[in-house]
């Protein structure tokens, strides 16, 4: 049986394949193919906490109507996972065993949870959440619980535990590394956060490692390495995420972590693409929205037959907690022997800032309890500012 022929074809519906897709549209470059796993149109990850914790309607996690997509020419198969890829034909074969040709391909297959080896893991009650329907799950199971542990102290973790205790839930975040959301803050603005996490009613323990999830058949709590117990009836594990890049393994293509990729967001295959989570560029995929946008559009641009190339994006993250505000751009970490680190702290108040200059240009800022000042450092990072250290500081104390 011979392939039916596609034109563009686009694996995956999350932000960088439908970006991808509407760029392509709007190129008005032909058929566009969007194949997905998902019984579900695109929808807004990042919202599935606020989700959890009945603050959002499922339908406000839409951007968009299914007739929408068809509008913009745009054809979604749902519930149609691609399970082989054939690069030297050109062709993919779906979980039906339909087998479709293509004339260019993304690949934009996103990420998936990471899960530590611990005993108990496969108990009633342990959840991970990067779907709507593992969304879904964790809000009805969330009913017939009072207390939960959230494995990983980072962005999703933090996020997660906010949705539960709205919920009434008794909450405790084990986050291993020795303070919270270790690639976004340094220790100190980390100390300002768990405070103001836990005036909020959330138990935060760090340098905490899990050793098994207890229970006889259903979670009954969580045991860490130095013999300390946390009771609960739900566990979310949160600890990161990898590249979903067994499709393109298996296909032959360059993988290293993720999808090698080009300044084009080439593979090391013909005429074939990747974005996204599943892109590596330069070693790295850094897994944030931002850097996902400007891959999709240069693919997209590549894949119309357009000179395009990608810049790393600088690596930024906003995060909410009930009235807290945290912003963490570019370099925030950079050793104290290669850059020169600013800080003011009003821990009482809840208000940490941080600016890193090096070689007189600010490369990286820190902003807790103060959206404004974050988001205009944030600005002059990203536009590559030359600052000296008396305007640092005047910046810094300043404020907003």
């Amino acid at each position: 049986m011979k392939p039916l022929p596609l034109n563009l074809v686009i694996i995956g519906n999350g932000v960088a394949g439908i970006t991808a897709a509407l760029e392509l549209a709007r190129r008005k470059t032909g058929e566009i193919d969007v194949f997905t796993k998902e019984p579900y149109h695109y929808y807004y990850r990042p919202r599935l906490p606020s989700f959890i914790a009945g603050e959002l309607s499922e339908k406000e996690l839409f951007p968009h109507e299914p007739s929408w997509y068809e509008n913009a020419g745009i054809k979604i198969h749902l519930s149609t996972p691609v399970v082989r890829l054939f690069p030297e034909r050109k062709a993919i074969v779906t979980a039906d065993g339909r087998e479709y040709s293509y004339r260019k391909l993304l690949l934009a297959t996103g990420s998936l949870p990471l899960l530590p080896p611990l005993e108990g893991i496969d108990r009633e009650g342990v959840f991970t959440l990067r779907t709507l329907d593992d969304a879904r799950a964790i809000k009805s199971y969330s009913e017939q619980c009072e207390r939960a542990v959230i494995l990983g102290g980072g962005l999703l973790g933090l996020e997660a535990a906010r949705a539960l205790r709205v919920r009434g839930l008794s909450v405790v975040v084990l986050e291993r590394a020795s303070y919270l959301l270790p690639r976004q803050l340094d220790e100190e603005g980390a100390r300002v956060l768990q405070k103001l996490v836990e005036n909020m009613g959330i138990r935060v323990e760090v340098s905490a490692e899990a050793r098994a999830i207890l229970g006889n058949g259903k979670v009954e709590g969580v045991v860490l390495s130095d013999g300390r117990k946390f009771q609960a009836q739900l566990v979310l594990i949160t600890i990161g995420v990898k590249c979903n890049a067994g499709l393109a393994r298996e296909a032959g293509l360059m993988v290293e972590g993720g999808i090698l990729v080009d300044e084009r967001m080439a593979t090391s295959a013909p005429d074939i693409y990747a974005a996204g989570d599943v892109a590596y560029f330069r070693g790295r995929s850094w897994g944030i929205i931002p850097v996902a946008l400007a891959q999709a559009q240069v693919a997209a641009a590549s894949m119309a037959g357009e000179e395009a190339t990608y810049r790393e994006v600088v690596p930024s993250n906003s995060l909410k907690i009930m009235d807290i505000e945290v912003t963490s751009a570019g370099e925030v970490n950079l050793p104290e022997n290669q850059g020169i680190h600013l800080r003011f702290s009003r821990p009482e108040a809840g208000i940490y800032r941080k600016i890193v200059l090096r070689d007189g240009t600010a490369v990286g800022c820190v902003s807790i309890g103060d959206r404004k000042w974050g988001a205009m450092v944030e600005k002059l990072i990203k536009d590559k500012t030359t600052m000296a250290f008396e305007e640092a500081l005047k910046l810094l104390e300043g404020g907003a």
